[in-house]
Parts: structure tokens; C-alpha cells; sequence
């Protein structure tokens, strides 16, 4: 996982709002085409906010732009022209805000990836290009940065949250096991079991990834990319 082209503390401050609306439960739909009523009874005027892909956009490009701790709801709602009640209307917390947003983030991954692994050439170079996407650009990478943060506060999260987060997890592997497959039946790979050689290789995969994304020193893209490609000739031949 790496990044695509690209959340407020507990204090009531001007530019911070609770993690979680008041009445959260009382509007379950995450969907922004229906806006919420005003103060007065009556509906917002259909249109007035933006559409959902707009609103993870911005957040994905504020935490691109600013780092994750600078995107609080109040200032994702400056961005988009909305205010912070009106987003957790829809979003209902932050997490969820966040974990939409990865999966937006995920989403064009998963069209760049499948790309990548149809296009002509070699078993190997198409395992190649899913290592070079996997890996992040470097220290802060948006779409790690934010997946760390997911991940981190999925200790606490629902089963529909871990159902999810787990579904972003699975695609990465299925297509890895499917590339070694090949790899395998086209003789380029030495014969190892796909699915168990997949988890090794995704495991080692994130931790490394996580070195260079918290920028741990000795860690950058490039000697990564070089210990992977190692172990992958020892591995598969």
C-alpha cells in the first residue's frame, strides 16, 4: 500500500469539535445526498453539499498538504464549505470519517493495482510493480499515515469497522496469491504454497513500509525497494 493522488481533539475549542456527534445514532445514513433539516424544521436546499467523493478528497489532500493532526472536522469543513455538525451528520465520528476516507484512498489504489498486474510482461515485473506500489513514497505518506492512524484506533472499533478494514486487507492479498500463483505455474517462480508465501511477504512488506512512512533512520524508499527485491530472488529464484 502506498499513495494515490490524496479528523478533532476532545477539547470544545473554536476549531475542534467531540469525536462523535451528540446524536449520532439518530442518523445512521454516511451518505451526503441528504442533507440534514436547519433549525427551523425545513430541509436544506438539495445540492448545497458537496458530493461525498469531494469531501474525502479534501481530507485526503488536507492530510497530504498539512499532516493528519491538522485535519480536525472544523477544518475539513472550512475546506469544502461545510459546517463540522453538518459533517458528523454524515460521517457520524471522526473514525468513520477516517476509514471512508482510506477506503476512497484504497479504491484508486485497487484501479492503479489492477491495472499494474494485467498489463504485458513478466510475472516477476508485475510482482515488481505491486512491491513498488505497496511501498510508501516516504516519510508521511498520506495514504500510510492515514492507514496507521485507522489501524490504531481500530482497537476500539466496531465489527462492521474490522469487517471493513479487513476487506482493504484481503484485496492486497488475493492478488498477490493469484501474481505467485502464476509466477508458479508458469515455471518463473520456484514452487512455494501462494496464500502462506503471500503472508510472509505482505508482513514483511508492512513493516518495512511502516519504517519508511514514520521515517525511522536507515529506513528510505530506495533501500527498501533493495532488500525486498533481495528476498524475493532468494525466495522464488
Amino acid at each position: 500500500m502506498t499513495t494515490p493522488p490524496p479528523p478533532p481533539p476532545r477539547n470544545l475549542s473554536p476549531d475542534a469539535i467531540p469525536d462523535t456527534a451528540p446524536d449520532a445514532s439518530a442518523h445512521p445514513s454516511p451518505d451526503l445526498p441528504q442533507a440534514p433539516p436547519d433549525r427551523r424544521g425545513g430541509a436544506r436546499r438539495r445540492g448545497s453539499a458537496p458530493p461525498r467523493e469531494d469531501v474525502l478528497e479534501a481530507a485526503m489532500g488536507m492530510i497530504a498538504e498539512r499532516g493528519l493532526e491538522k485535519l480536525t472536522m472544523a477544518a475539513l469543513g472550512r475546506e469544502v464549505g461545510m459546517s463540522s455538525g453538518h459533517l458528523l451528520y454524515y460521517f457520524r465520528s471522526k473514525d468513520e470519517l477516517l476509514l471512508r476516507t482510506l477506503e476512497w484512498s484504497e479504491g484508486r489504489l485497487g484501479a492503479e493495482r489492477a491495472r499494474l498486474l494485467t498489463r504485458p510482461g513478466t510475472v516477476r515485473e508485475r510482482l515488481a510493480a505491486y512491491v513498488d506500489l505497496y511501498v510508501p513514497d516516504g516519510h508521511r505518506d498520506p495514504h500510510w499515515t492515514l492507514w496507521l492512524e485507522v489501524w490504531n484506533r481500530s482497537q476500539n472499533a466496531d465489527d462492521d469497522a474490522r469487517d471493513r478494514q479487513a476487506a482493504i486487507e484481503g484485496a492486497w492479498h488475493r492478488d498477490l496469491v493469484a501474481l505467485l500463483a502464476e509466477g508458479v505455474s508458469k515455471g518463473e517462480f520456484r514452487a512455494v504454497d501462494p496464500d502462506r508465501f503471500a503472508a510472509r511477504l505482505r508482513a514483511l512488506l508492512d513493516g518495512f513500509s511502516i519504517h519508511v512512512a514514520i521515517g525511522l533512520r536507515g529506513t528510505d524508499r530506495a533501500r527498501i525497494l533493495a532488500h525486498v527485491r533481495e528476498f524475493l530472488d532468494e525466495s522464488l529464484g
